[in-house]
């Protein structure tokens, strides 16, 4: 696949991350990762020092099913509407891998009460590794860095 090709598939692939999450099709969301697929949010600083904790992790794909689970119930109690705004794509191919793609880009995810008060929750970039299964291309690992690591309320909402 061209470099062309690559990067349009993952502007769809990341245009369609942060509508899965803004539209709460979670199920639609887990599609978009491998079953290998890791998902963790650090926070900027412990990323930046190379200190492993990190505010949430998933190592596979079920763990990332059984957070959906616990969402579905924490959503109960924390009612609100997301809305990511994703920044420039920067996709290049793994120099240590054939066949995967490291993407970087900015984002800021606003949330808006049921009452319709808005504010911004969290600001960072995503550090994401791809890899094309079949014909389409997929988050093999999915690394959120907050900015904002004093996040108000609960993470339950992927980010």
């Amino acid at each position: 696949m061209s470099s062309t090709s690559i990067e349009k598939a993952a502007d769809e692939l990341m245009a369609t991350y942060a509508d899965c999450i803004d539209d709460g099709r979670f199920e639609d969301w887990l599609e978009l990762f491998t079953e290998d697929a890791s998902y963790k949010v650090v926070a900027r600083d412990n990323h930046d020092r190379g200190l492993p904790a990190t505010m949430v992790l998933c190592t596979n794909k079920n763990m990332i099913r059984d957070r959906i689970a616990a969402l579905r119930g924490a959503t109960k109690y924390n009612f609100h509407y997301d809305r990511h705004v994703v920044g420039q794509l920067r996709v290049r191919p793994r120099s240590d891998s054939d066949g995967e793609w490291e993407l970087r880009a900015s984002y800021a995810v606003f949330q808006t009460s049921h009452e319709g008060r808005s504010f911004l929750f969290s600001v960072g970039r995503y550090d994401d590794r791809l890899r094309m299964e079949g014909d389409r291309l997929l988050f093999c690992e999915k690394t959120v860095v907050v900015d904002t690591f004093a996040i108000p309320g609960m993470l339950a909402t992927p980010l």
